[in-house]
């Protein structure tokens, strides 16, 4: 099992979005004291406060969420890698070891956006360049290449699919806005060339702590 500072610094970057991303509580306006009378009459009482509206906010999201990841994992055109290779994995794993690159063979198994064994991790933390190489079931037309990024996300940094002649061709390069446990999602013009190959880069110092990847799905049609 890694270590717990590997753990620390994969949940670190999540700690830190948490914190970005609350909101400071507004102050409510001050009830003005109304003019002296003989007798005042008693002042309304204010409404009881509830964050009802917040909660269910927060659940609709969350049942939105919800949706969107069984919608891609359910995709009638979309299919997972069967097999990867990669840069390096962390502690040199190999086969179907916990955090080798196999772990992003099949659909998306990580639960929680945490340092997971059932997700690839490169070699080191924040060494710079790292890849990981799959192959599909079958070729296809591609359209679109869905990256389900576990710890650390935001690293990726270009998306590649292969031709049938073993080219390499560009399907997206740039920022990975990703947060959380979610999906990097990168849609394109329908290859005019068949693949089955997908290269995932990234940039492994971009983000602190550990970037780990569980799954990646390809997306296209046979004609």
């Amino acid at each position: 099992m890694k270590s717990n500072f590997k753990l620390a610094r994969c949940l670190l970057p999540a700690v830190f979005l948490l914190v970005g991303c609350k909101k400071d509580t507004v102050p409510q306006p001050q009830a003005q004291s109304a003019p002296a009378t003989t007798n005042p009459a008693p002042a309304p009482a204010a409404p009881a406060a509830t964050d009802t509206t917040a909660e269910t906010t927060a659940k609709l999201a969350g049942a939105a969420w919800a949706l969107k990841q069984d919608e891609i994992k359910n995709d009638p055109n979309g299919q997972w890698a069967i097999q990867a290779s990669a840069s390096s994995t962390y502690n040199d794993a190999q086969g179907t070891a916990a955090w080798s690159a196999n772990q992003v063979t099949g659909p998306p198994n990580v639960e929680k956006y945490a340092d997971d064994g059932k997700a690839w991790a490169p070699k080191t933390p924040d060494s710079g360049i790292e890849w990981i190489d799959l192959k599909y079931p079958k070729p296809v037309h591609a359209t679109e290449v869905r990256v389900r990024e576990s710890c650390g996300s935001g690293a990726v940094i270009k998306v590649e699919v292969f031709d049938e002649q073993g080219t390499a061709h560009t399907a997206w390069a740039g920022n990975d806005p990703t947060t959380d446990l979610n999906y990097l999602i990168v849609k394109f013009p329908k290859s005019s060339y068949k693949t089955d190959r997908v290269k995932v880069t990234l940039a492994t110092n971009v983000v602190p702590g550990w970037n780990e990847i569980d799954a990646v799905q390809l997306v296209g049609t046979d004609q």
